[in-house]
């Protein structure tokens, strides 16, 4: 079943935004899915007993139908709001491409008809200081789908990650566009040159240009998100 890795040109370019919308637009089309995040920082202590829950992760969580339990969505989960080598390295943990495919993998086999692997950060944020979690991508197998933040200096920051993707040897399958500065847009005619630049520079097709959205709930975004995206090979 189609299964992608997403990853972003920055943090916060607007990837969880981005994969809990597409797991909401497969799902309009009676599609399964399931969202995955191996690895978050960022967490709370809101959970059974008091147990790390990332906010990005239980938004994945709440769009893959059918349900499964939070440590399967993220079974890495860290406080602080850093790097993951970082915040695993403050609780003792080392964290490995081996042991996060193992985890994965056994799930890309389950019946969704659609399964997001949803990274951290950019491509290339460390894993520990060998590895980085865009290895992942390629222990899996997984082609990538790349949500660009729209910002000032998106553009290199869009195609330097577009090429590291395919130098990695994985196959850019779609890129989003993902407005993360309202000032970027303000200039009509400008934003929308800049948004036909990615077109032509991105060698993968355009999933959708997401606006500031607004909503009460992570669900309501990720609503609000699937009124602007097309799913890759299929929708």
């Amino acid at each position: 079943m189609p299964a992608y890795f997403v990853t972003g040109t920055d943090t916060d370019a607007g990837k969880t935004l981005t994969t809990a919308g597409l797991l909401a637009r497969a799902r309009r089309h009676g599609q399964t899915t399931l969202g995955l995040k191996p690895v978050a920082s960022g967490c709370e202590h809101s959970g059974p007993a008091g147990a790390l829950r990332n906010a990005d992760a239980l938004a994945l969580q709440a769009q893959s139908h059918p349900g499964l339990d939070y440590a399967t969505v993220n079974p890495f989960a860290f406080a602080p709001a850093i790097a993951p080598h970082l915040a695993a390295r403050q609780a003792g943990v080392t964290l490995s491409l081996d042991e996060l495919a193992t985890h994965t993998r056994p799930l890309l086999a389950l019946d969704r008809d659609l399964t997001l692997v949803e990274g951290a950060g950019g491509w290339r944020v460390p894993l520990n200081e060998r590895e980085d979690l865009a290895g992942l991508a390629g222990e899996l197998g997984l082609p990538v789908l790349l949500v660009v933040g729209l910002k000032l200096g998106c553009l290199s920051h869009a195609r330097l990650t577009a090429e590291a993707i395919v130098a990695d040897g994985r196959r850019l399958a779609g890129w989003v566009g993902s407005l993360v500065d309202p000032a970027f847009a303000a200039d009509a005619e400008s934003y929308a040159d800049n948004l036909a630049t990615l077109r032509h520079c991105l060698p993968a097709p355009c999933l959708g240009i997401l606006p500031r959205l607004a909503a009460d709930t992570p669900a309501g975004l990720a609503e609000a998100a699937a009124d602007h995206l097309v799913l890759p090979d299929v929708d």
